[in-house]
């Protein structure tokens, strides 16, 4: 793990030990790189579709779920 990356902010693990990088990550990074990331805040803009049209539908399945 690079030393610039912060613990808690700009990933975690998750259940199976895996590096989920943040949203806050990915602001500071500025742009989406393209491989749909679980917590991407541009909009999956430079994904390829026909993924980015499902990561979309996903979120707002899950969005919707939660309200």
């Amino acid at each position: 793990m690079p030393d610039h990356l912060i613990p808690g902010e700009d990933y975690y693990l998750n259940e199976d030990g895996y590096i989920v990088l943040t949203a806050a990550y990915h602001l500071k990074k500025g742009y989406c790189c393209g491989n749909g990331c679980l917590h991407c805040p541009f909009n999956y803009d430079a994904v390829p579709e026909p993924k980015r049209s499902e990561l979309l539908a996903t979120l707002k399945h899950e969005k919707k779920q939660r309200n």
